[in-house]
C-alpha cells in the first residue's frame, strides 16, 4: 500500500522560498504520477502542479506559473515542490497525491495528510 508523507511546510516570508517534500513508502514511485494540491482556509482544494512518471509536468494553477516547480527523485522515492517568490495567498495546507499511471488529468488515488504553509506579509 502506497503511503505519502509531506514535509517542509512552515512559515515563509513574502518573496521567499520553501521546498516541500513528498516521501513515499510501501511501493516505488517509478510508475506513479504525483500531484501537489493545496487548500487555503475557507476555500476548496485546488491543484498546483503534477509530474507524470516520465517526468513531464502539468501546471494546474495559473497563479503559480513561473514561481513553483515540481521535480521527482525516483531513487529517493520522493517528489518535491519548490516554491519561490512566495505570496501570502500561497498560504494553505499542501497535499501530495498519487495515481498509478502517467496521466495528470485523472483523479488521484492516494493522498498524504498535508503540510501547512503560512506566508507572512
Amino acid at each position: 500500500q502506497l503511503q505519502l508523507v509531506e514535509s517542509g511546510g512552515g512559515l515563509g516570508q513574502r518573496g521567499g522560498s520553501l521546498r516541500l517534500s513528498c516521501a513515499a513508502s510501501g511501493v516505488t514511485l517509478d510508475y506513479y504520477t504525483i500531484g501537489w494540491f493545496r487548500q487555503a482556509p475557507g476555500k476548496e482544494r485546488e491543484g498546483v502542479l503534477c509530474i507524470s512518471r516520465s517526468g513531464g509536468s502539468t501546471n494546474y494553477a495559473d497563479s503559480v506559473k513561473g514561481r513553483f516547480t515540481i521535480s521527482r527523485d525516483n531513487a529517493k522515492n520522493t517528489v518535491y515542490l519548490q516554491m519561490n517568490s512566495l505570496k501570502p495567498e500561497d498560504t494553505a495546507v499542501y497535499y501530495c497525491a498519487a495515481r498509478y499511471g502517467s496521466s495528470c488529468l485523472r483523479a488521484m488515488d492516494y493522498w498524504g495528510n498535508g503540510t501547512l504553509v503560512t506566508v507572512s506579509s
